[in-house]
């Protein structure tokens, strides 16, 4: 509790203690809880998690610990079906000028680049899949793919000189256009819960 108080977690513990029992009253499934979260007896009292750590000799300190730089965070499962009544409560609970879902980008990627700018190019919409199909995606640490390493592996001249030919026009635009935002979208259960107006914390 000391440790909680210390790093002004409070607030935390409680807010997501309210929404969790809500749902459980609304007999909407609700998960044990997952991740380092699991490990905190305190949580487990406020019915946040299922799991009793004492039980299975978790550690809190995995969780919360004076010494880590990331905050804590709960891993909570609602049944998709009704997850949108929980984000309702949460709005109604705390005012709707407080609570907001996050948005989610959608990139271009290697792919559907290639599918775009062939189609923007006026290759045979068979062409242009065959030509997609044939790009190897290679993640590059998480963060977008890098078109020109999929392109050095993807296309075999001596197949078919027209698809060598098409795939080089298109790698003309392509390494310009990777990992820049394709659309917007909300995301399915990312939400900011601030103790004042969202307007003075983060971007709307």
């Amino acid at each position: 509790l000391a440790i909680i108080e210390k790093m002004r977690f409070i607030n935390y513990f409680l807010v997501v203690a309210d929404f969790v029992n809500y749902a459980r009253s609304q007999g909407i499934p609700v998960g044990p809880g997952r991740g380092s979260g699991a490990g905190s007896l305190v949580a487990y009292v406020l019915g946040i998690t299922g799991i009793d750590p004492l039980r299975y000799g978790l550690l809190f300190e995995r969780f919360l610990n004076p010494d880590r730089i990331s905050p804590p965070d709960f891993d909570i499962d609602f049944c998709q079906d009704r997850r949108a009544e929980v984000i309702e409560y949460v709005r109604r609970r705390y005012g709707p000028e407080h609570v907001a879902q996050i948005i989610t980008f959608s990139t271009l990627n290697a792919k559907s680049l290639v599918r775009d700018i062939g189609r923007a190019l006026g290759f045979p919409l068979p062409q242009v899949d065959r030509l997609a199909k044939r790009v190897q995606e290679v993640e590059d640490h998480g963060h977008h793919l890098e078109l020109m390493k999929a392109a050095e592996s993807s296309i075999d001249p001596r197949e078919s000189d027209a698809d060598a030919a098409a795939f080089r026009q298109i790698m003309v635009y392509a390494p310009r256009l990777e990992g820049l935002h394709r659309s917007a979208g909300t995301h399915a259960a990312g939400v900011v819960i601030a103790p004042g107006m969202l307007v003075e914390f983060v971007p709307l």
